[in-house]
C-alpha cells in the first residue's frame, strides 16, 4: 500500500514533490498500488521509487526520472513517458498499451512480459534492456535502438494470429 503522505505531497504539485526529494534523497518512495490516473507529472523525480502496481493511465511523465523504480505491474495504458529515463527501471508485467515513449531512455531495463502494444518507442533507446516475452504487437519501433539478439526474447510475431501471414522482411531484423 502506497505511504498515503507521499501520495498527498505528490498531488500537490511537481515543484513541492521535487523539492521534497532533493530534501530527503536517501528516501526510497513508497507509492505502491497508487491511483494516479491522468496526473500530470511532467519532469517528476521518482528515481528508485517504488510505483509497483500503480495506476498510471493517461498520466503525462514527459522528462521524469524513473531510473531505478519498480514499476512491475503498472498500468501506463495511454500515458506519456516522453524522454523519460527508465534507465534500470523494473517494468516486469507492467501494462504501457499505447504509450507515448517517444526518445524514452530504457537501458538496462527489465520489460520481461511488458505489453508494449500499439506503443510508440520513435527514437527510445533500449540498450542491453530485457525483453524477455515481451508484446510488441503494433508498436512503432521506428529509430529505435534495440537488437536483433532482444528481439529474438520478445514474444514472435508468429504466436500471435493478427501477424500470421504478414512478411517481416524489411521491417525488423528477424532471427
Amino acid at each position: 500500500m502506497a505511504n498515503q503522505q507521499q501520495v498527498e505531497l505528490l498531488k500537490q504539485g511537481i515543484a513541492n514533490w521535487n523539492t521534497w526529494r532533493k530534501e530527503h534523497p536517501e528516501t526510497e518512495p513508497d507509492l505502491n498500488e497508487a491511483d494516479l490516473t491522468g496526473v500530470i507529472l511532467n519532469g517528476a523525480d521518482f528515481v528508485r521509487a517504488n510505483l509497483s502496481g500503480a495506476k498510471l493511465s493517461a498520466v503525462d511523465l514527459t522528462g521524469a526520472d524513473l531510473s531505478g523504480s519498480n514499476l512491475v505491474g503498472a498500468n501506463f495504458d495511454n500515458a506519456i513517458l516522453h524522454a523519460a529515463n527508465l534507465t534500470r527501471a523494473d517494468l516486469s508485467g507492467a501494462s504501457l498499451q499505447k504509450t507515448d515513449l517517444t526518445e524514452a531512455v530504457l537501458k538496462d531495463a527489465m520489460l520481461l512480459d511488458a505489453n508494449l502494444q500499439d506503443a510508440d518507442l520513435a527514437g527510445a533507446n533500449l540498450g542491453d534492456a530485457d525483453v524477455t516475452n515481451a508484446l510488441f504487437k503494433v508498436a512503432n519501433l521506428k529509430g529505435t535502438l534495440i537488437t536483433a539478439e532482444q528481439l529474438k526474447k520478445t514474444r514472435p510475431p508468429e504466436d500471435i494470429p493478427y501477424f500470421q501471414g504478414v512478411s517481416w522482411e524489411g521491417v525488423i531484423d528477424k532471427p
